[in-house]
C-alpha cells in the first residue's frame, strides 16, 4: 500500500449522534467564539484537505460506526481522517502526527489514551470499508474491536497533548471546557 498523499486525504467530521447525555445537538453548542463543530472544522481546514460533515448515517443506530461507514462509502479519497464534533481541542499538530504515523503496511491509525481507543482515527478507505460493513452486519459496533480487527497502529498523545482527546458529552463536560477555555 502506498502512503496517503496529502491530496488524497479527506477529513470527515462525525456529527450525527443522538447527543443523549447532553440533551441537545452537541455540534451547535458554543465554546467561546465558535460552536463545537466550528472548532473542529477550523482545525481540519488548517490541514488543507477537503473537509465535510457527516450528519446522517447510511446505517442508522450504529453509533460512530454508522458515520464511518457512510463516509467511507461516499468518499473518493484514499484515506479518510475521522474527527468527532465533540472534540474541540484536537490540534493540527496531533492530526499531522497521526497522518505521519500511518505506514505503508497499515490500514488504520487510532488515537489511544489509557485503555480508550477512538477518535481521531485515520482509515484507508478500500482496505477498511468491507471490514467496517462486516462489523456493522455482526452488530459489533465497538471502535476498540474495529481497531483490533484492522490491526491498527495506535497513536498516544504526549503529556502536553492529552487535552487533544477530551470530548464533551455532558453539560458538566461543557462547563469544564468553558472554564478551561477561559484560562
Amino acid at each position: 500500500m502506498e502512503l496517503c498523499a496529502p491530496d488524497l486525504i479527506e477529513a470527515c467530521i462525525l456529527a450525527g449522534g443522538l447527543s443523549s447525555r447532553m440533551g441537545r445537538d452537541k455540534s451547535h453548542l458554543r465554546l467561546g467564539q465558535r460552536t463545537l463543530m466550528g472548532h473542529i472544522e477550523k482545525t481540519a481546514q488548517l490541514l488543507g484537505f477537503k473537509v465535510r460533515s457527516i450528519r446522517r448515517d447510511s446505517v442508522e443506530r450504529c453509533g460512530p460506526m454508522g458515520g464511518i461507514a457512510t463516509a467511507l462509502e461516499s468518499s473518493r479519497a484514499d484515506c479518510v481522517l475521522f474527527l468527532a464534533c465533540d472534540m474541540p481541542f484536537v490540534s493540527e499538530e496531533f492530526l499531522r502526527k497521526m497522518i505521519k504515523t500511518l505506514r505503508r503496511q497499515d490500514r488504520a491509525v487510532f488515537a489511544a489514551q489509557n485503555s480508550r481507543v477512538g477518535f481521531p482515527l485515520l482509515l484507508r478507505r478500500d482496505a477498511c470499508l468491507p471490514i467496517v460493513l462486516e462489523q456493522i452486519e455482526r452488530k459489533d459496533l465497538s471502535l476498540r474491536k474495529l481497531a483490533k480487527v484492522l490491526r491498527a497502529r495506535m497513536l498516544k498523545p504526549s503529556r502536553g497533548q492529552r487535552e487533544n482527546l477530551a470530548n464533551i458529552n455532558t453539560p458538566e463536560d461543557l462547563a469544564a471546557a468553558r472554564k478551561h477555555r477561559l484560562k
